[in-house]
């Protein structure tokens, strides 16, 4: 098994988007078995995923699993959660643990013990390793891959803490530059914290053995860009972008030690705008890939569709490559 989170310190970047189309092409085309976490307070791979009525009747009961029945244990002195439970999104193909809005309540019991942990408190050290004890029950998983905030706090660290992996999308901006300085030196910072932690425990043997460690980035995926086609018959970016664009993977030179940058190319792949055919797969609550007439694709959106499918192949098998 193999955990992703898709992350950026960076919003409105299509990082959902992105994360639910290639967990369907990983299993509709690849044959894989794929579970989404959903750990983003804002829940909206899980409005992706489900229709309306599943989604009302998710969060009009309280005794539903979500990513809240994972935590809130904690926060009751009662340790893990016995059972993990997921809901299969049948148009996508994969088992999802819900959101949910609560979880950003969970924000401060993740800090507070995290204060803790840096001083060798065990109690502290399993309540970060909480996302590590969920991975050990989805192993029979291929890919377990965690969609997050745009954010530098306490649940997105015990994320990447426990994580093999980390991916970026980013669109072209100055911000997404920023941001990739904003994630090294955090990373960086906490990850001292943890060494530290770890080596204060008195009795290192009452250490959880639950895999863990830093997240390795893998690369990074530029989005909703404005493309033409050269010549030779391929996309370039605009002027506008391609400027910043160039300057990406020496930010990430800069950025991130050697150790912790993947191999040349950093970037994955490109994701050029697709305009109407995001809401139209968001209405629909399916892949882009597998948009229809029925779906209201209607002309050369035909085409795009097609274009779609072949952008999320290269992603998707880009992804697989760097991360087996």
């Amino acid at each position: 098994m193999r955990s992703i989170a898709f992350f950026n310190n960076k919003g409105g970047v299509g990082k959902t988007t992105l994360l639910c189309n290639v967990a369907a092409y990983l299993a509709k085309e690849k044959k894989l078995s794929v579970c989404v976490v959903d750990a983003d307070p804002q829940c909206n791979a899980t409005q992706y995923f489900f229709d309306d009525d599943i989604v009302e009747a998710l969060y009009g009961d309280d005794e539903s699993f979500t990513i809240y029945s994972i935590i809130e244990p904690l926060a009751l002195g009662e340790g893990y959660s016995d059972e993990i439970e997921y809901v299969t999104s049948a148009n996508f193909g994969v088992d999802v643990i819900p959101g949910d809005p609560r979880l950003a309540l969970t924000e401060d019991l993740l800090a507070k013990d995290w204060g803790d942990a840096k001083g060798g408190d065990l109690r502290g050290i399993r309540t970060n390793l909480v996302f590590s004890e969920l991975l050990s029950r989805l192993k029979n998983y291929d890919y377990v891959l965690f969609d997050v905030s745009p954010s530098l706090g306490a649940i997105n660290r015990a994320i990447l803490l426990s994580a093999d992996y980390f991916i970026s999308p980013m669109s072209i901006d100055i911000f997404s530059l920023k941001a990739f300085e904003n994630i090294a030196e955090w990373i960086d910072d906490w990850s001292k914290d943890w060494a530290k932690g770890l080596a204060n425990v008195k009795d290192q043997k009452r250490i959880p053995k639950y895999r863990y460690g830093n997240a390795k980035f893998v690369g990074y995926v530029t989005q909703s860009y404005m493309a033409k086609r050269d010549a030779s018959g391929r996309r370039r970016a605009v002027q506008a972008y391609e400027s910043i664009r160039k300057r990406i993977d020496s930010v990430i030179d800069g950025a991130f030690k050697k150790e912790s940058r993947p191999s040349l190319p950093y970037e994955l792949g490109t994701v050029p705008n697709l305009f109407s055919l995001i809401p139209m797969s968001q209405s629909s609550h399916k892949p882009i890939f597998e948009l229809t007439g029925r779906d209201g694709v209607v002309g050369a959106h035909f085409q795009k569709v097609k274009d779609a499918r072949k952008i999320i192949r290269e992603v998707s098998n880009e992804l697989i490559k760097r991360t087996t």
